[in-house]
C-alpha cells in the first residue's frame, strides 16, 4: 500500500509538470508585465540553449538583466536592453577560508569590481570557500573577514557591492544542487562575518533555494536581514528545478513578502530546468514570480 501511494504521488507531480509545460507551450507572450520585480537570470542554467538565442529570448520574455554569462556577451545583452545583474568573481571551492586563496580571492574580486564599474553593475559576489580540515570555525571566520577587508576599500571607492552568498552543504545529490564542506553554510554565521566586515559594500545575496535546504522561514529571515541584502536568487526545493506544482515553495506569496520589505533589486531565476523545452520553463518561472 505504501509503494502505491508512494507511486501515486510521484505520477500525480509528473502530471502537474506536465500540465504546466502544456500550458506554456500554447504561447510565447512575455511573461513579465507588471514590472514591480527586477528579475533576470544565470545563463549557466540554461547552458543547453544557445547563448545567442538565450538573450533575445529574455529579453523578449521582459527581462530586465542576466548573470553568469561570459563578460563576451554583454555588449548583445546591453543591445537587447539588457543589463549586468551580478559579476562573478572567485569559486565557491577557492574562497578565502583558506589562508593560501587569499591573494588570489583579493586579485579576483578587485578584477571583478572594475568590470561592473565598466557594465554599470552594483554587485560582486563573492564566497567563503571549502571547509579546511583541522582549521577552527573562528579561525575560518577570520581568515574570511581579514580577506574581504583589504578588498572592501576599494569597493566603496567605485561603488560596488561585494554579495556573499550563502550555500547548503546538506544535498549531495548533484554538484550544482548542494555543496557539501562549504564553510558560509549558515546564514547567520555569513550575517555575521558581514557585520565584522564592517562596510555598507559588504552584503548578502539571499538565495531562496539555499536558506530553504538549510534553514527555512523564508519570508521571516528575508525581513530580519533586509538591510544586508542586495540580491536574491530563486529555484524550487526540492532539486532545484522549476517553480511549479511540484515544489515545496509558493513563489507568488513570497515575492510579495520581499517586494513589502522595499527590496529594490534583482531576483534572479537560478533553477535547473527540467522540461522538455528550456525556455518554456524559464518563461514560466518569470511569470510565477511577476506578481
Amino acid at each position: 500500500m505504501k509503494s502505491a501511494a508512494a507511486g501515486g504521488i510521484v505520477t500525480s507531480l509528473s502530471a502537474l509538470s506536465v500540465r504546466g509545460q502544456d500550458a506554456l507551450a500554447s504561447t510565447k507572450k512575455p511573461s513579465s508585465s507588471n514590472k514591480q520585480v527586477k528579475q533576470s537570470v544565470m545563463a549557466w542554467c540554461f547552458s543547453s540553449v544557445p547563448t545567442d538565442q538565450l538573450i533575445a529570448a529574455c529579453a523578449e520574455m521582459g527581462l530586465s538583466a542576466m548573470e553568469g554569462i561570459s563578460p563576451k556577451y554583454y555588449p548583445a545583452m546591453k543591445e537587447h536592453g539588457l543589463a549586468v545583474s551580478l559579476v562573478g568573481s572567485h569559486s565557491f571551492k577557492r574562497g578565502p577560508v583558506n589562508p593560501s586563496n587569499r591573494a588570489y580571492c583579493v586579485s579576483k574580486l578587485r578584477e571583478s569590481i572594475d568590470l561592473a564599474v565598466e557594465w554599470n553593475c552594483e554587485n560582486v559576489i563573492t564566497f567563503t570557500g571549502m571547509r579546511v580540515p583541522g582549521l577552527s570555525d573562528a579561525a575560518s571566520t577570520r581568515n574570511c573577514v581579514q580577506c574581504w577587508q583589504e578588498v572592501i576599500p576599494y569597493a566603496e571607492e567605485k561603488g560596488v557591492n561585494l554579495a556573499l552568498e550563502h550555500l547548503n552543504s546538506r544535498d549531495d545529490s548533484h554538484p550544482m544542487k548542494g555543496h557539501p564542506g562549504y564553510f558560509g553554510d549558515d546564514l547567520d554565521r555569513c550575517v555575521e562575518m558581514i557585520h565584522q566586515v564592517g562596510s555598507p559594500r559588504m552584503k548578502l545575496l539571499f538565495d531562496i533555494y539555499h536558506v530553504q535546504i538549510m534553514h527555512g522561514d523564508i519570508m521571516r529571515r528575508f525581513r530580519q536581514n533586509k538591510d544586508l541584502i542586495c540580491h536574491v536568487h530563486t529555484a524550487g526545493v526540492p532539486g532545484r528545478g522549476e517553480l511549479d506544482e511540484t515544489q515545496e515553495l509558493y513563489y507568488p506569496a513570497i515575492i510579495r513578502a520581499i517586494l513589502a520589505t522595499g527590496y529594490p533589486g534583482y531576483i534572479t531565476q537560478e533553477f535547473i530546468p527540467t522540461w522538455k523545452e528550456p525556455l518554456d520553463s524559464l518563461r514560466h518561472g518569470v511569470g510565477v514570480c511577476d506578481v
